[in-house]
C-alpha cells in the first residue's frame, strides 16, 4: 500500500494581476476522487466568472473556504490527499513542509508554500468592553440602524466548553475584511456573534443570521438607543421591512467602477451627436435575414454598425489608438479588438472580439451571438475582457435614444447606438415616415481632434444612411 500525502491548492492568480476572488460553488465535495485538471470550483474575480481546473488527482481531503467567500491570491482554498511519488501533480510544499519545485501543469498556483501548516496568527489587543462606569462613545448622528448597544456584564475569562471555539479575552473576534465590513455596514457588534466557521471564524451567514433575529438584543434596549440619537428603531425597522438594502461592493460591479472612474477623470472626454435615416440599412437587414447564404446566422442593426465601424476605422486610424502615459506616447493599434458593452447579472462587461478588422460579416454574426452567450452566462474570460482597441454599447435594446458613454480605460473611442425609430423625416424634399436612429461617438480629446471624431461619425452615417457607400470606402 503506497504511502500518501496532504497537498494544498493556492488561489492562483487568475489574470492580470487580480489581488483576490469569490468562490462561488464547489463543484467537488470531501472525499470525492479528482483528476488532473478536472474542474473542482467556479470563482469570481473582478471581471468574470472562473472555472477553476484542479493542479492535483487525488482525493479532496478539505475545502478551507466556504461559497460566498472573498479569497486573497495565495491562500489555501482546499487541500488533496495523493499519492507519495508525486503522480498526483506538484505545487507548494511537500509532507515534510520544504518547497517543492513547481511543475507547470496548470498556470497560476500562486506563491509556493515554504512550511507546513497555516501561520500563527498574533493576538491583537483591544480595550475591553464598556461597562456602566465606562459608557461607550455616542453614535454619530446619522439617519442609518444604530449599533446595537452591548450589555454592561463582565466577560466570563472562561472558554466555552461546547460549541465552536471562540476569540481569546480582549482579542478581535476573528473574521474576514469582507465579514467586518459587512457588519459595520448593518450596525453588527462582531463581539455579540458567534461564529460557526473553523477555529471559531464569523462567517458572512453568521453575521446575516445575527442580524435576522437569532441574537438580537432586545427590542427594548434598541429603541433606547435609537430615541437617544433620533434615529428609527432597528427592531421596529426589520420587524416591517427593511428601509434600506446594502449590497457588498465586489467582484465585476468594483472592476467596473473603479475602471469608469479612472476613465472620466484620466481621458477629456468629448461627445458628438449625429442622428441618422438608416431605413435603407434597415432593408438590408431584411434582405440578408431572407437570404440562403446567411441561414443560421443572427443578424440584427449591432451586426452592420460593427462592420460599417471596422471600415471606418481604415480611414480614421486615430480613433483605434492609445494614450500611453508613462512613456508619453500615442500608440497607434494597426489591429481592431472590437469591444462590446454587455449587461450581465453581475454587472457591466466589456469583452472584445479579437482581430474583428480581419472579420467577414458573417464571422462578425457568430462572434457577436458567441461573445453575448457567454457574456450572459458569467463564463467571459480575462482574456476575452482585456485588449481591447474601441468599443459599441448599444443602448437602442433599452429604449435609448442617445447618451454620452464612458470610454473604456485605455481606449480612444466608444461608440454609443440608439434605438430604430419611425420618425417622420425630409426625404427627397418630402416628409415621409422613415427608420432614424441617433450614433453617439465618446472619445480621448488627448488623441482625436474635433475634426477626426467629426469625420469618422460622418463617415459611419453615412454608410448607415446608404450601404452602398461602402464600395467608395474600401
Amino acid at each position: 500500500m503506497s504511502a500518501t500525502m496532504i497537498k494544498e491548492f493556492r488561489l492562483p492568480d487568475l489574470g492580470e494581476g487580480l489581488t483576490e476572488s469569490e468562490i462561488v460553488a464547489w463543484k467537488v465535495a470531501v472525499g470525492d476522487t479528482v483528476t488532473l485538471n478536472q474542474i473542482i470550483a467556479e470563482v469570481e474575480t473582478a471581471k468574470a466568472v472562473v472555472e477553476l481546473p484542479s493542479p492535483f488527482a487525488g482525493v479532496v481531503a478539505a475545502l478551507h473556504e466556504q461559497p460566498g467567500t472573498v479569497v486573497e491570491v495565495g491562500k489555501p482554498i482546499v487541500s488533496f490527499e495523493i499519492d507519495d511519488d508525486g503522480s498526483g501533480g506538484s505545487d507548494g510544499a511537500g509532507a515534510d513542509g520544504t518547497a517543492a519545485k513547481r511543475e507547470p501543469n496548470l498556470v497560476g498556483y500562486g506563491a509556493v508554500l515554504e512550511a507546513s501548516g497555516r501561520p500563527a496568527r498574533r493576538a491583537r489587543s483591544f480595550a475591553a468592553p464598556a461597562t456602566a462606569s465606562q459608557p461607550a462613545p455616542a453614535a454619530p448622528v446619522r439617519a442609518e440602524p444604530v449599533a446595537p448597544v452591548r450589555a454592561t456584564e463582565p466577560v466570563d475569562p472562561k472558554p466555552a466548553e461546547t460549541g465552536p471555539a471562540s476569540s481569546a479575552p480582549g482579542e478581535r473576534p476573528r473574521s474576514t475584511p469582507p465579514v467586518r465590513k459587512l457588519a459595520k455596514d448593518l450596525g453588527v457588534d462582531l463581539e455579540a456573534v458567534t461564529g460557526t466557521g473553523e477555529r471559531g471564524l464569523i462567517t458572512r451567514d453568521d453575521v446575516l443570521n445575527f442580524v435576522g433575529g437569532g441574537d438580537l438584543p432586545a427590542e427594548e434596549e434598541l429603541a433606547g438607543a435609537a430615541q437617544s440619537v433620533g434615529a428609527p428603531s432597528i427592531g421596529r425597522v426589520l420587524a416591517g421591512g427593511e428601509r434600506e438594502t446594502r449590497t457588498p461592493i465586489k467582484g465585476v460591479r468594483k472592476f467596473t467602477a473603479a475602471a469608469m472612474v479612472a476613465s472620466a477623470f484620466t481621458a477629456p472626454h468629448v461627445t458628438e451627436f449625429l442622428t441618422v435615416d438608416v431605413t435603407p440599412t434597415m432593408e438590408l437587414l431584411a434582405r440578408l435575414k431572407a437570404s440562403r447564404a446567411f441561414a443560421g446566422y443572427k443578424l440584427t442593426p449591432l451586426t452592420l454598425v460593427s462592420k460599417a465601424v471596422l471600415i471606418a476605422l481604415r480611414n480614421h486610424p486615430t480613433l483605434n489608438a492609445r494614450w500611453d502615459e508613462a512613456n508619453q506616447e500615442i500608440v497607434q493599434f494597426n489591429y481592431v479588438n472590437l469591444g462590446i458593452a454587455a449587461a450581465t447579472p453581475r454587472g457591466l462587461t466589456v469583452p472584445n472580439i479579437k482581430d474583428a478588422d480581419r472579420l467577414s460579416l458573417m464571422e462578425i454574426s457568430s462572434a457577436l451571438t458567441e461573445l453575448t452567450d457567454t457574456a450572459r452566462a458569467g463564463k467571459t474570460s480575462p482574456e476575452a475582457l482585456s485588449g481591447g482597441t474601441i468599443s459599441i454599447t448599444n443602448i437602442g435594446v433599452f429604449g435609448i435614444d442617445a447618451g454620452t458613454p464612458i470610454l473604456n480605460p485605455g481606449e480612444a473611442a466608444i461608440l454609443a447606438l440608439g434605438a430604430v425609430r419611425k420618425m417622420p423625416w425630409e426625404y427627397q424634399d418630402e416628409v415621409a415616415l422613415r427608420q432614424v436612429m441617433t450614433l453617439s461617438l465618446s472619445f480621448d480629446h488627448r488623441l482625436v481632434d474635433g475634426e477626426q471624431g467629426s469625420r469618422f461619425l460622418q463617415d459611419l452615417g453615412a454608410m448607415l444612411a446608404d450601404p452602398g457607400m461602402v464600395l467608395a470606402m474600401v
